[in-house]
C-alpha cells in the first residue's frame, strides 16, 4: 500500500502495482502451457503407447498378447537389426561429419573471401544455392536422384558415356556394393546447406577486427580459419553436429524413395527397418520395440550433445572472466 497526498491536503491510498517476480513467473507459465500440452499429446503419449505395444506380441489385428521383454531380447540376437545400425554410422558420416566439415570451409570462404572480393550479394546467392536442397521435399529430391542414378538412361551414366568414361557406368542404386555410398552422396548434397547457413550466421557475430589484426600480422586465409573462425563459432559447431547426427539416425524418406532398404538390405537403416517390420511384415510389437530403442538412443545423444555444449560454453565464459 502506498500513500499519496493530493492537492488540498487530502490523503488517499493506492494499491502498489510494482513488479512481482512470482506473478511474472505465473504469467510466463500460462504462455508455456499450450506448448506443453501439445508436446504431451504429440510426443509423450504416443511414445508411451508405442512402448506399451513393444511389450506385446501383436499382428495389428485382434487382441495383443503380453510378451514382456521378449521383443527386446530378440533384438539383441537380430543380425539385421545390428546391420541397420552399422548403416546408420555411414549416414552419420554423410549427414553430420562431411556436411559439417565442408560447410565450415565453404561458409568461411563465402564470408571471408567471396563477400569481400565479389560483394555480399554474390555470397548470399551462393548461400541460397547451397541451401536449396534443404527446401526441396525429400520425396521430390529422392525421385530426381533416382532418375539421375538410373542404370540404363540415368543422367550420370549418360554423362559418363558422353565424356568417354562409359566403362564407369554402374547400377548405382542396384549394386549392393555401391547403393549405400550412392545414398550417402545424395544425403551429403541434401544436408550441406544447413550447416553452411548456420555457420555463416555465426560468423556475423565474430569481431572483424580479429581478422584485420591477423591479416596485418601476415596470417593467410587458412591460418585465420583455424585460429579465429573455428574457436569463435564453436557453439554453432556443437549445434550442427548434434542436430545432423539426430537427423542421420532417424533418416527415412531418402532410403524409402531411393532404395527401400535394398538391394538385399544394403541400405537398411533402423527407421526403415522398423517401418518394414511394422507395416510390411505386420510384426507390430517387434517393430515398436525397434522404434523405442531408436528413440531412446536419439534422446540420450541429444542430452549428451546439450551437456557438452553447455560445458563448453561454461568453460569459455570462465576463461573470459
Amino acid at each position: 500500500m502506498t500513500v499519496t497526498v493530493e492537492r488540498g491536503g487530502r490523503v488517499t491510498g493506492k494499491q502498489d502495482r510494482s513488479f512481482h517476480p512470482r506473478r511474472a513467473r505465473d504469467s510466463y507459465a500460462l504462455f508455456l502451457l499450450p506448448g506443453a500440452l501439445a508436446f504431451l499429446a504429440v510426443v509423450i503419449v504416443p511414445f508411451l503407447m508405442n512402448t506399451g505395444v513393444s511389450l506385446t506380441d501383436w499382428q495389428g489385428v485382434g487382441s495383443p498378447e503380453w510378451a514382456g521383454l521378449a521383443n527386446y531380447r530378440e533384438l539383441l540376437d537380430d543380425a539385421e537389426f545390428w546391420e541397420s545400425f552399422r548403416h546408420s554410422l555411414f549416414m552419420i558420416v554423410a549427414m553430420a561429419a562431411l556436411p559439417t566439415a565442408v560447410g565450415l570451409v565453404l561458409a568461411a570462404a563465402l564470408f571471408d573471401y567471396v563477400g569481400k572480393h565479389f560483394g555480399s550479394r554474390t555470397a548470399a546467392v551462393l548461400r541460397a544455392c547451397f541451401y536449396l536442397p534443404q527446401v526441396l521435399p525429400i520425396a521430390v529430391a529422392g525421385i530426381v536422384w533416382s532418375w539421375i542414378l538410373a542404370p540404363d538412361d540415368g543422367s550420370l551414366n549418360e554423362l559418363l558415356q558422353a565424356v568417354g568414361l562409359g566403362s564407369w557406368r554402374q547400377d548405382w542404386l542396384g549394386d549392393p556394393d555401391l547403393a549405400l555410398y550412392s545414398v550417402m552422396g545424395v544425403m551429403v548434397w541434401v544436408q550441406l546447406g544447413f550447416p553452411l547457413v548456420v555457420f555463416m550466421a555465426g560468423l556475423q557475430r565474430v569481431d572483424p577486427q580479429l581478422y584485420e589484426a591477423a591479416e596485418l600480422d601476415g596470417a593467410g586465409w587458412w591460418r585465420r580459419f583455424a585460429h579465429i573462425t573455428l574457436p569463435q563459432i564453436r557453439p554453432e559447431i556443437h549445434v550442427v553436429l548434434t542436430w545432423c547426427t539426430i537427423a542421420a539416425l532417424k533418416v527415412f524418406g531418402a532410403v524409402y524413395v531411393l532404395t527401400k532398404g535394398g538391394p538385399g538390405g544394403a541400405t537398411n537403416v533402423p527407421s526403415y527397418f522398423s517401418f518394414a517390420t511394422f507395416f510390411e511384415k505386420t510384426q507390430v510389437g517387434y517393430g515398436a520395440a525397434i522404434s523405442t530403442v531408436l528413440t531412446v538412443i536419439i534422446l540420450v545423444l541429444s542430452l549428451v550433445g546439450l551437456r557438452l555444449q553447455t560445458r563448453a560454453q561454461d568453460a569459455e565464459e570462465g576463461l573470459r572472466t
